[in-house]
Parts: structure tokens; sequence; C-alpha cells
């Protein structure tokens, strides 16, 4: 029987981590946040760090392993890419509190926050100009909705959300963890955390009240009409952040209720072929968000995120952003002041949330300050200038003269990080600190100033104030005037403390009051700037509403501005969006591609019209033409334009009017889904078929290469019904690109179907490619010579070109002809024999050089070598 004793330290640690059983537990132990059992075994793993043991427990060893307190930031990053949670134990009293309940007393330690991929705010961990989204879905009756919060700028909205929405909802907002009601079944190819919680988290009833408790209503009323699955789900959020920051709630504004008609409808894959927010490499560099980020501030670098990922559909919205952009695009000189400003602002909410949540410091303060003082000096700027969306920006910027008064004069210009640090309040700010900062940092001065008084006062000028540790500071003078410093007067002022041989030495009252205050100085600095780091947070944080307004209206005005410098450097065109179904853009430009070509020092983008304007019917281009001629690019540059007009920007064109679009699809290119037991056809078919489910009339839609991952004949046939879907049932506008030439004749059958071709021109059998798309058909594909291009072994090309003439011919004399060419093999035997690679005939300037010895040659005869070998290559 094992009798080992669990020591009080272990106990503690085991009380603990019961409570967090799916979190690694930081056990604060002085400097170290140490790590026990499995969780060190894990974390050890994870962090490549090493793995030591301490004692043992149950008759096994403990395996142990710590980090620094002060590095544990880059520690808590790693586990959380690597996905595990984290419950932070820290230390709630000193040591020296805890020997006061008896000798062996362990310090009583909590977990003060749990760290999850969800709820980070520390800037080392979070991406400045990207969101951290924490999202929760809920379910109540026949309704669902998914609410998401940002915790580190307070960020708070709410959706109605059927489960079929869940998807592309989650690829639009990418929230890194997502609470769901426990037991809920839901599969993601590449999606956020799942953190299943109880059932009572998701409670619409207790939800309301703790929504009413935190923003301090008595009724949800004031911030719209939501339904019961809208307060479970934001109920949820609320609940959770509870749990993990262990009651200290963050400052999160007041809930939007989004209008899901309200944005452009755009799924998951849509998303990942377009390239919007992050390359297919995974990686924002190639991204759409990538190439047009002219932004200076990060809450203007999250807005452009959130407005790319779900431009509006409300057309009043969209011409007030484009007038503001218009307006900056003309004011070039008034943009450029702006933008001056503006990259002196600072991130004001997420100083703001850190400052809530108790994790913020003197620099936040000053974080504050500046964007007052830089939101005061664009107000002023703007004076009255401009449209109205930038009028009501400009009108958030002011209100703020008695904060900013506060803070200018507390805070110092450069201040340190922590508020133990000290030094952030400015000197006149406080007379007490101020003397007590003298005295800590004067010392020596203000004791000698004493000394000459009592010299003054005594005429005796050998007289010295001294130090020691038994004494602490006294007044020193020889033994020859002793009488006279014992005698009175002066004996009533100076107090006899010591005699030695030699030395008589004494005190004063106001010497030991200066004492006291010159020993406690350096601590009473710090309780003074501490309690001043006190106010100075809450002063900002009754404010908070305000400032908030702020940093959107900084954002907004932000964002515009990058817009506008945008099109004036790179020659955008104001697109015309209205409420009809046109889609006409004259020499667009692919965005990426073009800024890729430039970076590159390569050739210039070639600009191409394209018009699927609809009237009562669908307009559909059918594209036709090689691989490698620009199909693609074409496809997705049309998709892009209408996107960035929706989100309010200029567009890479000359001119664009674009009929409000509803839904943007597109299936350009696919791959295996192997995790899912998925063919690349497979991939592409449940792509095809959610577009055909769900575009609307006002959708706009490009697919390429539909049915090319199966049998010829399938393909096509697949091809040929998709096209006729969309164009009778859907009736949306769409760029269809194929290479199945037979079905350039539905231009003839169907009155909405156009073609168009990418143009190539050949030069001596090779394909030259002029990536140019005009109206009309492609009569070949050029494949061969195409993988020529390649680097195909040329015998394998021309191969190739024999049974590609082969199939021609017998296309041309008949179908069945043509079938009985592929069945037939006999019939292959027949086509002249694949040509074999002639070897090359060794040249005569390689037959001089393989009897050249060169350590033999002298450097004269090697210089008439080189002369002979170069007359030899021009003969």
């Amino acid at each position: 029987m094992n009798t080992e004793t669990v020591t009080p330290m272990m106990a503690q640690y085991l009380e603990i981590k019961a409570r967090h059983r799916d979190a690694l537990l930081f056990y604060r132990m002085g400097d170290f946040y140490e790590m026990f059992f499995e969780d060190a075994v894990n974390a050890a793993a994870a962090l490549d760090i090493a793995l030591t043991k301490r004692g043992k427990h149950l008759g096994e060893d403990i395996a142990m392993c710590g980090v620094p307190v002060h590095a544990a930031e880059g520690y808590l990053l790693t586990l959380i890419r690597k996905g595990f949670r984290v419950a932070i134990a820290e230390q709630m009293e000193n040591p020296a509190e805890a020997k006061k309940r008896g000798a062996k007393s362990v310090v009583a330690r909590d977990v003060v926050r749990l760290v999850t991929p969800g709820t980070l705010t520390e800037d080392t961990l979070l991406d400045a100009r990207r969101h951290n989204f924490l999202a929760a879905f809920s379910e109540v009756r026949d309704s669902s909705a998914l609410a998401w919060c940002d915790i580190s700028t307070g960020e708070f909205r709410v959706i109605t959300c059927p489960a079929t929405r869940l998807g592309p909802e989650l690829a639009r907002l990418s929230p890194k963890e997502l609470l769901v009601i426990d037991g809920f079944d839901l599969t993601l190819d590449d999606g956020p955390s799942l953190t299943p919680l109880a059932k009572s988290s998701f409670d619409s009833t207790g939800a309301e009240r703790k929504l009413c408790d935190l923003f301090g209503v008595a009724s949800l009323d004031a911030f719209g009409q939501f339904d019961r699955a809208e307060v479970s789900a934001m109920g949820a959020l609320v609940d959770y952040l509870d749990l993990t920051q262990r009651g200290n709630l963050p400052l999160l504004r007041t809930p939007v209720q989004e209008d899901p008609g309200g944005l452009m409808q755009i799924d998951a894959s849509t998303r990942r072929n377009l390239e919007i927010t992050s390359a297919l490499s995974g990686g924002k560099e190639g991204s759409l968000l990538s190439a047009i980020d002219r932004t200076l501030t990060a809450a203007g670098g999250r807005l452009l995120e959130r407005r790319l990922s779900a431009p509006s559909r409300d057309l009043i919205t969209i011409q007030d952003r484009l007038d503001m952009v218009r307006y900056l695009h003309e004011q070039s000189r008034f943009r450029t002041d702006l933008r001056d400003f503006l990259r002196r602002c600072p991130d004001t909410d997420r100083a703001l949330s850190r400052l809530a949540l108790d994790r913020g410091g003197p620099r936040d303060l000053t974080a504050i300050r500046t964007g007052l003082e830089q939101a005061k000096a664009l107000h002023k700027t703007i004076a009255d200038k401009g449209p109205d969306l930038l009028q009501h920006a400009a009108s958030a910027l002011i209100g703020h003269d008695a904060l900013y008064a506060l803070l200018d004069a507390a805070l110092v210009a450069e201040p340190p990080l922590l508020p133990r640090d000290g030094g952030f309040i400015a000197a006149g700010y406080d007379p007490e600190l101020d003397e007590a900062r003298k005295l800590r940092d004067e010392g020596r001065a203000v004791i000698a100033a004493m000394q000459a008084d009592y010299v003054a006062q005594t005429g005796i000028g050998a007289l010295k104030i001294k130090h020691n540790n038994v004494l602490g500071y006294f007044v020193d003078v020889t033994s020859t005037h002793a009488d006279k410093m014992l005698s009175a007067p002066l004996s009533e002022t100076f107090i006899h403390r010591q005699t030695t041989a030699g030395q008589v030495r004494f005190t004063t009252v106001p010497l030991s009051e200066m004492e006291t205050k010159i020993l406690n100085a350096g601590n009473l600095t710090l309780e003074i700037e501490k309690r001043h780091y006190s106010s100075l947070r809450q002063a900002i944080l009754d404010s908070a509403a305000a400032l908030s307004a702020t940093a959107r209206a900084i954002a907004e005005i932000d964002l515009a501005a990058a817009f506008a410098d945008l099109a004036a450097e790179e020659n955008w065109a104001e697109p015309v969006v209205d409420n009809s179904r046109a889609f006409k853009i004259e020499g667009g430009r692919h965005p990426v591609v073009e800024r890729a070509l430039r970076k590159q020092g390569g050739a210039q983008f070639v600009a191409n019209d394209c018009d699927v304007s609809a009237g009562d019917t669908a307009a559909i281009w059918l594209l036709t033409g090689p691989n490698m001629a620009g199909k693609s690019t074409f496809l997705r540059q049309n998709a892009l334009i209408a996107l960035l007009a929706q989100a309010g920007s200029f567009v890479p064109a000359k001119t664009a009017h674009i009929g409000l679009v509803s839904q943007l699809f597109s299936r350009v290119g696919a791959s295996d889904d192997l995790a899912r037991g998925r063919s690349t056809f497979m991939v592409e078919m449940v792509e095809t078929a959610a577009i055909l489910h769900q575009a609307d009339a006002r959708a706009l839609v490009i697919l390429d290469e539909i049915g090319r991952g199966t049998a010829t004949y399938d393909g096509l046939s697949i091809a040929w019904a998709t096209l006729e879907y969309l164009h009778d049932k859907n009736q949306c506008r769409a760029l269809f690109a194929t290479h199945y030439h037979e079905m350039t004749s539905l231009a003839g059958k169907l009155a909405g179907v156009e073609n168009a071709t990418v143009t190539v021109k050949e030069w001596e059998g090779d394909v030259i490619f002029l990536h140019e798309v005009r109206k009309g058909a492609a009569d070949r594909s050029y494949g061969v010579q195409v993988a020529r291009l390649a680097g195909l072994p040329e015998a394998v090309t021309d191969r190739a070109k024999v049974v590609l003439e082969a199939l021609e011919a017998g296309e041309r004399d008949g179908g069945g002809k043509q079938k009985a060419l592929i069945d037939d093999l006999p019939l292959f035997r027949m086509l002249p024999p694949a040509p074999v690679a002639k070897a090359a005939k060794p040249s005569e300037v390689e037959d001089r050089l393989r009897d050249v010895m060169p350590d033999q040659l002298t450097p004269m005869e090697a210089l008439s070598l080189i002369y002979e070998l170069k007359s030899q290559l021009k003969s």
C-alpha cells in the first residue's frame, strides 16, 4: 500500500487542475509558469523545451517543465496555434502574507484567465490589421443565429443564420473559435477551433438577463428586435467571456444586428478561388487584400478586410462611400494632409480593450491621448469639406477636450511599458509626487541643504550629517563642541543620540522626518503613480463609447483615403452602380496579376472589355481559347471588379457599369479532398451543384472548365446542361469558360449566350498568347503547342500531333468513324510510329576541343585557340 503523502503545493496544483482538465495549467511559481504531469509532457513537445522531473506522486516521477513569466506571451502564441487552451494560475498573495498563516502555508493561487484562440488581447499574439473573432452558433426551435465579437476591439454583431449558411458565414468572418452547444454535429474543412458548451450557456432567458446586465439596460429593444436564437448566441458569447476572463468582462460595444440581405453573399469556395483575403498558399501575400491595401491605421486595415469580405448590397450605402472616395480622389492635396495625420494615429480600439480588461499600461494611456490629438487635427483639417459621409465621420472626432487635457497634463511623452515601472506621470502634475521624486532622486542634495542650515544655526563649521545602518541619518560634531550642542538653546533642537571617542551624535525632529520620507520616497512615488494610473484609466473607460465612435470614424476616413490613393496611383475608375442588371466593363484589369507583373518587371497587363448586361433573360459569355491564354484571369478579374465596386472602391478599369450583384459564385480550379473521400471531379460537381441551387437572377457566376475531370462526352454533356440551366433557370449573369468547342453552337440557340475567345497567334508552329478577349469562338485549343512550351519531349508532342490529326479527321468524317478510330486499336497501328529523337551530330568545334589539353597551353596559344574556334562557329 502506497503511503506517500501529497505535498501541500502539489495538492493545491491538483485541485486547480481538476477544475481545468481541458486546458494546460500555467502554475505560477515565482518568476516561472510551471507545468506538471501530462501537461508538462505535452507542452515540452509543443514548445520544444526541456522536460525535467520534480519529486514523486503515487510512486511515479512527476514530469515538469516551465517557461519564464516575462517571455510567456511567445509560448502562449505557439500553444494556441497548436490547438491548446491555457489556464493561467497566478499567485494571489506574496510569500510573506502566506507565512502569516503558518510557516508551511502555501501561497494562494487561482486561475485568473483562460487563454483560448478567440480570447486573445495582447499585441504580440494578434495581427494588428486583422480581427480575432470569437463566434457562437445557436439553434432555437425553427430559427438559428450566429453571433461574434472581437474582445480586442469591442466589435459585437449577430445575424440570423440558417444552418445551411453557417459555412459561408464562417468563411466570411474567419473566427478563431466557435462556440456550439454540446453535441452539435459540425464538420468544417478548414474552420475555427470548436468549443462545446453546456445547454445552460445557450439558455435564451438567462442570456437576455446577462446581456441587459452587461450593457446596463432594462431591455434589449433599444439595440434591435432580436429573436430567441440571436439572444441565445449572444448570451453564449457573454457567458464564455465571463468564464475565460474570470468575471473581468471585456468592453463590448452594443450589439449590431446585421441584415442577411444587406451583404453580397459569397460562399467559401468562391472566397478561396478568388483569393480575396488570403492566397491559395495560405498567406496574405498574393491576395486581393494584400494587393490593394493602402490603409495607414490598424483599424483601417481591419475595416478594409471586412468590406472586401462582405461588400454591401445597399445602393445608398455604396453610393455614399463612392462619393467620399471620389472627393478625396479629386482633392489630392487635402488627401495628402489627411494621410499625414492618419499615419500618426494609434490603435485606439485595442488600447481601450486592454485598459478595460486591466491588461494595459501607461503606453495605452498615451495611445488614447495621441489618438485624440490626431482626431482633433483631422477634424480641423476637414473643416466642413466633402460629402455627407465624410462630415458624419468628422463629427465623431471631437468632444474629448476635457479628457485630452487631463491626459496631456498627466502623462510624459514616452512612458514605460508597465505601471510598476513608474515615471509616466509628468512633472508638475502632482506636487506630492514631485516632492517624493525629489527625495528619491535628490536625497543627498536635500540632506546637504539641511546640513548647511544646521551649520549656520550652530556656528559649527565642522558639523556633518552622516548615515549608518544603525542610527540612520544623524548630526555629527567633534567632542570639542559637545558642551555647546548639549546646552540651551541648541539642546532644544538637537537631540543627543550617541557619544563615541572624539565624536558626539545628535538628531532632530525634521531630520528624522526627512529620513523617513527619503527611505519611503521610492515606494511612495510608485504608489502615487499607480493611483493616478487607476484614475486616468477610469476616466478613459467612462468615455469608452465616444472613444469607440472616434476610432470607427478614423478607420472610415482612412479606408476612403486609401481607396482614393489607390485609384490615383493605379489609374482606377469610379464605377457606376445601380439597381439594373448591367455588367459592362471597359478596359478591365486584374489588380493582383497586374501588380505581380509590375513587381517582376514583366510585360504590361493586357486590359479587356466584358459585357454580360442582362435584360429579361440571362447574359452569359461562353469563353473559349487555349490554356495559358488568360481565360481564368479574365474570369476572376471581372468578379473582383464587381466585389470592389460594392465594397465602395474605384475599380481597375477605364469604365464600369455594374448592376447590384446579390451573390458572387466562382468555380475556378479544384483539388482532391482526400480527407472526405472526394476526388477532384466530385469537388467540382459539389461546387457546381451549390451554384445551380442557389444563384438568383442578380447573381454573378464565373465557371471554368466544367466537366473536364471525367470522360470527354460525359464532361461535354454536363457542361452543356449546366450552361442551359444557368440560362433558363437561374437567369443570371455569367462567364463560362470551356474547351468544349461544340458548345459554341449554343450561342445560336439561347438568346442570352454570346461567344467570346481569348486570341492567340501561330508563328512557325508555335503559339503566341495575345491575352485579348474578343467576340467569337476559338476553333481549336492549341493544347499540343502549349505542351511543347511546357517542355514535353519533342517525340511526345510530335506523336500527339499525329494522333490529334487522326482524331480530327475522324470527327470531320462523322462521329461514328471517330468512335471507331478510338475503339479499334489496330487502327492506331496504322498511324505512323512516334518519331525517335535523333542524337545530335558532333560539331567541328566539339571535335577540336576534344583534342585540346588545357594544362599544356600557353596564354598565347589559348588566345589563338579562342580565335580559331570563333572562326569555325562563323563558318
